[in-house]
């Protein structure tokens, strides 16, 4: 599986005021990212060698340019040294990635992100040194995985080993406080968080008492989250 070859992460810092990302390729998922950001008030250069693609995001992104960012030289024109985030994007070309990644790596760019094609891509990229290898694909795919299989509502694979489930509660887990159901010894999964039938949510602790119809959040190691389904 890809979280084999995940990198050895830095800690993940949210954007703060006068930060910077740069979206090299705007594909579908980078598009999706430089414009979600853009959307929210961060400063995105998108750089994609598609001169369509570029001109129908003139205007929605800080700046966007047609350029090749497997160059070292074009990188340094474009300043991308002064962003403080990058995300490599790039899904046709795996050379491609690569180099872009290295070059962002050898610019000294603080925070640099990478899709991987693949879990061979992906180790690739933890080699080179990449901050965040993300594999958009493969989580989604088992995101969905997880959903069509019926009771629980969301997966969302937390990186690190770890994922976090939204799912009704098992009827094993209700009547009683949850320090006296002992979840968490039993399965080394924490419920963060409940909601009740009337939509509202609370913080879970050890005297929460749940009852039929909540839904809970819980956290934990991603083997034992994903078998959290056959517990409901």
């Amino acid at each position: 599986m890809a979280e084999h070859f995940r990198p050895r992460r830095r800690a993940i810092t949210a954007l703060g005021r006068g930060d910077s990302v740069v979206v090299i390729g705007l594909g579908r998922f980078g598009q999706a990212l430089a414009l979600e950001l853009a959307e929210s008030g961060v400063d995105v250069l998108g750089i994609d060698t598609d001169e369509t693609i570029v001109q129908d995001f003139n205007g929605r992104l800080t700046q966007v340019v047609r350029a090749d960012a497997t160059r070292e030289e074009v990188l340094r024109q474009l300043g991308v040294a002064d962003f403080t985030h990058a995300v490599v994007a790039i899904g046709s070309s795996m050379e491609a990635s690569i180099l872009a990644s290295s070059w962002l790596l050898r610019l000294n760019v603080p925070h640099v992100w990478a899709k991987a094609i693949t879990a061979a891509h992906g180790q690739i990229l933890t080699q080179l040194g990449v901050h965040h290898v993300v594999y958009p694909e493969s989580d989604m795919g088992r995101k969905v995985a997880h959903l069509l299989r019926g009771t629980i509502a969301d997966y969302l694979d937390l990186g690190g080993g770890f994922a976090m489930v939204t799912a009704q509660a098992p009827a094993l887990m209700t009547g009683k406080p949850l320090d006296k159901v002992g979840f968490r010894k039993k399965h080394n999964l924490n419920v963060v968080a409940v909601r009740q039938p009337d939509g509202s949510w609370g913080h879970a602790t050890g005297e929460t008492v749940l009852s039929r119809g909540d839904t809970i959040i819980v956290v934990g190691p991603a083997a034992v989250a994903e078998g959290f389904i056959d517990m409901t």
